[in-house]
């Protein structure tokens, strides 16, 4: 049973932690009927319940970040988790260097 992650942003976590609890158990259900040989259809079945379980968590780490986030809102210090990720600046690129440089034939490259 595929359920979208707009019907699981409206269940409460409890309800979450028990979905996650059964998808977990039919798993290793379908594990166990493919080491002794099941049908076809249970061994299709792996790929979207593995695919259930980590919509499930997706889900359930997304709305504990969000709580941390309104919990530690305005506060000085946050954990490093929830601070902004500045790693991911533009590379220096040509165009910083080229406003320094000039063309003999064309005079300034850039402005």
């Amino acid at each position: 049973m595929k359920i979208s992650g707009k019907e699981l942003r409206k269940k409460p976590k409890g309800e979450l932690l028990k979905q996650l609890t059964d998808y977990k158990n039919e798993l290793a259900q379908l594990r166990v009927a493919k080491q002794t040989g099941g049908a076809a259809a249970k061994l299709c079945k792996i790929k979207t319940v593995r695919s259930s379980i980590a919509r499930v968590l997706t889900i359930l780490n997304q709305k504990e970040k969000h709580n941390l986030r309104i919990l530690y809102k305005g506060k000085k210090f946050k954990p490093h988790s929830l601070r902004p990720k500045k790693n991911k600046g533009p590379a220096p690129g040509v165009e910083h260097h080229r406003q320094k440089t000039s063309d003999p034939q064309t005079g300034p490259l850039l402005a």
